[in-house]
């Protein structure tokens, strides 16, 4: 039980030796030499480094990560299968007179029904209002 008590008691104090940086102020006056203002510099100046040291392993990763994703864009593009080449385009053909005379006949119907459309819409629209 005691020493349950003794690791309790340790492993709750190492966070705190690891924190204490700067003189708390107590139990007496501070050592000869320290200055609160470096103290708090000093801390300010380790978390910039390893704020930067951080900055620099993700900017490391992200770099390495954009190399893998082209080296797999280039593996996968080289391990397509290639088109197959298209067939040659055919020659023209020239349509046979009875083609050319179904052709102008269904234009013709197609311009007469647009036409017919047309008229009925403006003889509606010139009708006498009531």
């Amino acid at each position: 039980m005691r020493r349950l008590i003794l690791i309790t008691l340790l492993m709750a104090a190492a966070p705190l030796a690891a924190n204490a940086q700067t003189w708390p102020g107590w139990p007496g006056p501070p050592p000869p030499g320290y200055d609160l203002g470096s103290a708090i510099a000093d801390q300010h100046r380790i978390e910039m480094d390893r704020l930067r040291n951080q900055a620099a392993e993700r900017e490391a990763l992200a770099q390495q990560q954009r190399l893998q994703t082209q080296l797999t864009i280039q593996q996968l593009q080289a391990a397509r299968q290639p088109t197959p080449p298209l067939p040659p385009p055919t020659a023209y053909a020239p349509r046979t007179p009875e083609q050319e005379r179904q052709a102008r006949e269904a234009h013709t119907a197609r311009r007469e029904e647009m036409v017919r459309g047309i008229t009925e819409i403006d003889a509606w629209l010139d009708r006498r209002p009531h």
